[in-house]
């Protein structure tokens, strides 16, 4: 059975998901972890959960989403993942933190393969569809697990509100293209984690944004 729990990270307040089954395999989602205490509880709650980050997948690459990318990187060997619309953020990743007045990181590692839109992301006994939701940022992208009736939306969607479309390279009616196509069409019954903020759900967004 696929399961996820997080952690609230980093003054973005970002939420970092480990999504993992009964194999032991996971796949680490969007590491926002910023000081070393939260490296560390990142790394704590892997141990507790006795899995093994065999992927690490990035909804988008804004810089609250890849605080942890580099640290992710040296502690268990994996590259991040993501749409190659992404790329050109993660490539200024270090001038994007200066200019939010943080002090300039290392640069975080850059892919070696891209997620397509439609892809199928496996691991252990676990699939997890890619579905292209940008708006957000270039290249946003979401995981949906039918097995279990989840998505990790990213900054797409949130409890009763949507990512902002005021940021370079985002784009308001795209956005909510996004979400009218790719997201309120699964079942009411998915449940939505957000890169912010509580879950929610499909039915509940539906029924209940005012931005939709």
């Amino acid at each position: 059975m696929t399961q996820i729990t997080h952690l609230e990270v980093s003054p973005f307040a970002e939420n970092t998901y480990i999504v993992y089954d009964d194999t032991g395999e996971a796949v680490l989602i969007d590491p926002g972890c910023y000081t070393l205490a939260e490296r560390e509880a990142l790394v704590s709650l892997v141990g507790r959960l006795g899995v093994r980050p065999v992927r690490l997948l990035l909804t988008h690459a804004h810089i609250d989403h890849v605080f942890g990318v580099a640290f992710v990187h040296r502690q268990w060997g994996l590259l991040p993942e993501c749409h190659r619309n992404e790329l050109p953020l993660l490539e200024r990743y270090p001038d994007i933190c200066a200019l939010y007045g943080l002090p300039r990181p290392e640069p975080a590692p850059l892919p070696e393969r891209f997620i397509e839109a439609g892809e199928v992301i496996s691991f252990g006994q676990t699939q997890l569809e890619a579905r292209f939701t940008p708006g957000h940022s270039p290249g946003g992208i979401s995981f949906y697990c039918a097995e279990t009736g989840f998505v990790v939306a990213g900054d797409a969607l949130f409890y009763e509100s949507i990512g902002r479309t005021d940021l370079p390279g985002s784009h308001h009616e795209t956005l909510l293209q996004s979400i009218r196509t790719q997201l309120l069409t699964l079942p009411g019954e998915t449940v939505v984690y957000s890169g912010h903020g509580p879950a929610t759900t499909i039915r509940h967004e539906r029924e209940y944004n005012p931005f939709l």
